[in-house]
């Protein structure tokens, strides 16, 4: 059964369509579901985050992937005209190099980063959640953690390594040169804006908030860095207190921005201008992108940072080649298992053959033994006949071929029986 992957990353898109494609977690089931009813499709997951979305598959031999990214396209009410100039497809061996790359790290924005393999791990979870998760696909997963876990482990491609949150201390520090007496307002309370918290708070700030639209979240991501000077306040809050902080950081699941123009706007007013650094780590975004225009708004997007971090590429080339290596082993591998997997079905009839060839050739010893016939001269009969039976088959075959199939023939058997091992 044929595996296949297709998306869009950022090698292929910029911000402006990623944005578009974006499956939001509690989406993710109801769209396996859809996509199962396209012809063929017999397992499904999706891999969504900030920087791709990828649609991972289980086919019928001989489908077709045009209905694949109709679909995808159909999905978020775009044309398959529109997706095709940002579309990549990968079919079977393709497909799972790509899975083993993004797993560990090689196909990042930032080289070796680790959260894709937890985002990677979700996909699994998802899709097992939602029934679409088969055997094949979830091996595939499986060894795309082993294989991620060897390459972090016996490589130095994580080393050294320069996240979207520590480039996001970086840019601001273009702006900023001490850190410590700044206020910082991180809108949202996921992964994300976790990982920055933690690189900022390092840096010491005057003061750090948390605004999200669940307080409880907010309380409870405050509550991990107590030894900080952090409070939390209501998503609704953050219009009236924009203009206290010199740092914002926003990365949420809201379909639509969060800070506009205008509130942006109202903020530098009350801060008489004094810059302000911005940080949108969202898909879709949360801040307007007119912002950027203001004279006085320092607004970076996730291009940005990765533009940053090509800096750090050249420590971790050497790494890379390791890497690809543990990768093409872990390839080598797994089309071996879906090779032995698709034989199993012959190998069944295989061995039933001959287990009716044996049981034939066994019944009718047993009836010349009851006979009275020479046991010696039964059990010769025996395997005379069991011979016969069992190489008439290739000896016909051989027999009945004709010019390179002869050839082919002959050396098939050959290798099958090891015919010239022992020369």
């Amino acid at each position: 059964m044929p595996l296949f992957a297709f998306g869009i990353n950022h090698h292929t898109a910029p911000l402006a369509v990623r944005e578009q494609l974006v499956f939001q977690p509690t989406d993710i089931g109801r769209a396996l579901h859809t996509l199962l009813r396209v012809p063929d499709v017999s397992e499904a997951a999706i891999l969504s985050t900030c920087n791709r979305t990828e649609v991972y598959c289980s086919l019928a031999t001989g489908a077709t992937v045009a209905p694949l990214s109709d679909w995808l396209a159909r999905h978020h009410g775009l044309t398959s005209e529109y997706l095709s100039a940002h579309l990549y497809q990968h079919p079977q061996q393709a497909a799972i190099r790509h899975m083993f790359r993004v797993a560990s790290g090689l196909d990042s924005m930032v080289l070796g980063e680790p959260q894709i393999l937890g985002q990677m791990k979700q996909a699994a979870r998802l899709a097992d959640e939602a029934g679409t998760l088969g055997t094949t696909l979830g091996k595939l997963f499986q060894r795309s953690f082993a294989v991620a876990k060897e390459v972090r482990s016996t490589t130095a491609i994580g080393a050294n390594i320069v996240s979207m949150a520590a480039a996001a201390v970086h840019l601001s520090g273009r702006i900023f040169d001490q850190r410590a007496g700044l206020t910082i307002l991180f809108i949202g309370a996921g992964e994300m804006i976790e990982l920055c918290l933690a690189h900022f708070a390092a840096q010491g700030p005057k003061r750090i908030t948390i605004a999200n639209r669940t307080a409880a979240h907010a309380a409870a991501l405050a509550s991990r860095f107590s030894h900080h000077n952090i409070d939390t306040i209501a998503l609704t809050e953050v219009d009236a207190r924009l203009a206290e902080y010199d740092i914002v950081v926003s990365c949420t699941a809201s379909p639509l921005p969060i800070l506009g123009l205008g509130m942006v706007e109202r903020a530098l007013k009350i801060r008489r201008h004094r810059p302000m650094v911005m940080v949108d780590l969202a898909v879709p975004r949360d801040i307007e992108t007119d912002v950027s225009a203001l004279d006085d708004i320092f607004l970076y997007t996730l291009d940005d940072l990765g533009q940053l971090v090509d800096s750090g590429l050249e420590a971790r080339q050497d790494a890379v080649l390791d890497a690809e290596k543990i990768v093409n082993a872990g390839v080598e591998g797994f089309e071996q298992w879906l090779q032995a997997r698709n034989n199993v079905p012959t190998i069944r009839v295989l061995r039933e053959k001959a287990e009716h060839t044996r049981v034939q050739a066994v019944d009718a010893a047993m009836k010349q033994l009851a006979k009275g016939d020479n046991p010696a001269q039964v059990l010769e009969l025996l395997s005379q006949g069991l011979t016969n039976k069992l190489l008439h088959g290739p000896t016909q075959a051989l027999n009945s071929a004709t010019g390179d199939e002869h050839a082919n023939i002959a050396a098939l058997i050959a290798q099958i029986y090891r015919l010239h091992q022992d020369e």
